[in-house]
């Protein structure tokens, strides 16, 4: 079967996809029928893989899929199909591992060539419409992949059966089963913390990202062992970030990654994600340290989030892009004289608390960001400047806008909903909670046959869901709970995991794969173990077991949490940094903390100490004094007395005595 000669994205629901519809290339999605077609017409595939706020993307878009020179080419050729790597992370995940198992750096767009049955033989990042910065021309890049495919042809064919068995193993395989050990997290921390920048933050050289696995990695050796170190270099890290230009010191919110070692220059794309974790990751810091940047930040970025993130329904969107008027960072960055020309004699204020930077090879307009000693300061007096950041901030709505992605992505928003309610108890912010309830029940309203869509636009959806987005709402389902104390959500939890056990689950019962059963376009079912920006799929389900365990006190539960746990654990045992979410979730596993609170709800005295001192390792369950029914279950199936107010420790199934007294229970927490 053939497809018509045309471009075939119109109709799509990514916002990404539809930017190609224009594109003289006869653009596919990834489908059945897209991989029919090469078969038929017996032609090897390009596939170009990308996301709506990719700033190469757009520039390889710009400079080869809009040009009907290289169009004609592609056509002539190849069945071209393009993926949005957010709406398939999967299929993204197959190729980047193909493309790094050829010894090339990984990174999008990614380009790579199939044989006609979706096996990978040669591939690429961004490659330029003409030869320059080293790299061949895509025209010419195409002709030598024709040329080899005509003229060697079995030998390419062996070469991607090879890779593929390669990327399988990988990606898919099983491995022995290993004994839960103490150690494995901290030997990676140990590792993690050699690796560290002692002056800037994140980790040594550029570019830098955020990197959220290894800071939880660190962050969970400092709660568990007391190494102040680890936690000192997640402090670090954020305060720097939180100065540099990576993050929008007007509007709030943290862009992808900084492409110097200084945080300052940003690829200026905010992904829902990263904010996601940076939210949470200024909650721990702000319980820690007491530093009132990180509770300025994080009411600034949710500022920002309910903005400019918040799509129909309540839920929230993917991504805003990098560039608008097709220039990267546009929208965020300021002349001196626009500043002068904004503020007036407030200016002057203005360049005390904020620097503008023109760093060599930046060719836009100065980036704002801060020295340590501005930032501090501007924490300080902060209600001085809210009102310049206002005036800012509403003169530059006037410019214009960078794409919104609006596409809501059930993975991501769970992550979000999680970090909305957790940080909203720890900072008494009911109306945070509230927003994170409305995007919970908006996403889980879309719910067909009890199965969750991985992607929604409007009226359109994407079904089938990732283990991923289960595992992402059943984490924000219990936050949800512990927020609210609506035990709907602990069920709501159950659900969610019983899904991943009827789709996702592998024949064994020793783990999940990514994508479900009956999704038919996949080349390998994969397994999810290796992290990206995000802790991986498998990480988060042993996460999510883990807690609903905990809450419920279900054993079996329990069982299965610590079984698909050790099988993981097996798996990521040679490749600890690329699984880092792993031994994260494996540490949980090996000691998780409950905390079991009966208070005077109209006027707690427990409850609070509890809410500002956030722990990602502890679920925390809150009953009312005299509540008879639905009595949370200590380990051994006791059930706590609610004569009186108390808070009951636990590790594991070993519970420390009742505590009574509010000082006792911050010294306790703080102490874990």
């Amino acid at each position: 079967m053939t497809l018509p000669a045309q471009n075939l994205l119109a109709e799509e629901a990514s916002p990404y996809l539809k930017q190609h519809s224009g594109n003289p290339v006869h653009w596919r999605a990834w489908s059945p029928a897209s991989l029919e077609e090469a078969k038929a017409l017996d032609r090897p595939i390009l596939l170009s893989v990308g996301y709506a706020a990719c700033h190469w993307c757009h520039v390889m878009a710009h400079e080869s899929f809009e040009n009907d020179d290289v169009a004609a080419v592609m056509n002539r050729l190849f069945v071209n199909i393009k993926v949005d790597r957010e709406e398939r992370p999967d299929i993204d995940q197959i190729y980047m591992a193909a493309l790094s198992s050829m010894g090339e750096q990984g990174g999008w767009p990614l380009t790579m060539f199939l044989t006609p049955d979706g096996k990978p033989f040669w591939g690429g990042t961004y490659f330029p419409r003409e030869p320059r910065y080293g790299r061949s021309g895509f025209i010419q890049v195409m002709q030598a992949v024709d040329k080899a495919w005509r003229e060697k042809r079995a030998s390419l064919n062996q070469s991607a059966d090879g890779l593929t068995a390669h990327v399988e193993a990988r990606l898919a395989g099983s491995h022995t089963r290993t004994a839960l050990d103490r150690d494995a997290l901290a030997e990676l921390a140990k590792g993690i913390d050699g690796m560290v920048d002692r002056d800037l933050g994140g980790l040594s050289g550029a570019p830098k990202f955020p990197n959220a696995p290894f800071m939880l990695t660190l962050w969970l050796s400092w709660l568990r062992d007391g190494n102040a170190s680890h936690r000192d270099d997640v402090l670090l890290s954020l305060e720097q970030m939180l100065s540099g230009g990576i993050y929008d010191h007007i509007g709030g919110g943290l862009s992808r990654y900084s492409t110097d070692a200084e945080w300052l220059v940003p690829h200026f794309e905010k992904m829902l994600y990263d904010n996601a974790q940076s939210i949470r990751f200024c909650n721990w810091a702000y319980a820690a340290s007491g530093n009132e940047l990180f509770r300025l930040r994080i009411e600034e970025t949710v500022d920002w989030l309910l903005r400019e993130m918040r799509v129909e329904g309540g839920a929230f969107a993917t991504s805003l892009d990098a560039d608008s008027d097709g220039e990267e960072g546009l929208f965020y960055t300021w002349s001196r004289e626009e500043v002068e020309d904004a503020l007036g004699d407030d200016s002057t204020l203005f360049f005390k608390y904020f620097t503008l930077s023109s760093p060599h090879g930046w060719e836009g307009k100065p980036i704002v960001h801060q020295t340590r000693s501005q930032q501090a300061q501007s924490v300080v007096d902060r209600e001085a400047l809210r009102p310049l950041k206002t005036k800012l901030l509403t003169v530059r709505e006037e410019r214009v806008r960078p794409g919104l992605d609006a596409k809501t992505l059930t993975d991501w928003n769970g992550l979000m909903i999680a970090a909305l309610a957790e940080a909203g108890r720890a900072l008494a912010r009911p109306d945070w909670i509230g927003a994170a309830a409305k995007a919970f029940a908006h996403i889980n309203s879309a719910s067909r046959d009890g199965r969750l869509p991985h992607s929604m636009l409007g009226a359109r959806k994407l079904f089938p869901a990732l283990s991923s987005d289960y595992a992402a709402m059943s984490n924000a389902a219990i936050s949800l709970f512990e927020a609210s104390g609506d035990l709907s959500y602990v069920e709501q939890a159950r659900q969610f995991i019983g899904q991943l056990d009827l789709w996702h689950a592998d024949t064994e019962g020793t783990g999940y794969y990514l994508t479900a059963s009956d999704s038919a376009d996949v080349p390998i079912r994969i397994r999810g173990d290796v992290d990206e920006a995000i802790p991986s799929a498998t990480g988060q389900i042993i996460e999510a077991l883990v807690r609903l365990a905990s809450v419920t006190g279900d054993l079996d539960l329990q069982e299965k949490a610590w079984k698909i746990a050790e099988h993981a654990a097996g798996r990521a045992a040679h490749q600890a940094y690329g699984q880092a979410g792993i031994v994260n979730a494996c540490a949980l596993a090996i000691e998780p903390l409950k905390l079991v609170i009966v208070d005077e709800l109209g006027d707690p005295k427990l409850v609070p100490v509890a809410n500002r001192n956030p722990d990602p390792r502890r679920v925390d369950i809150v009953t009312a004094i005299g509540t008879a029914a639905n009595r949370p279950v200590l380990p051994g199936g006791l059930l706590p007395s609610t004569d009186t107010a108390g808070a009951w420790l636990c590790t594991g199934q070993v519970c420390l005595p009742v505590v009574t007294d509010a000082e006792e229970l911050e010294r306790l927490l703080r102490r874990q």
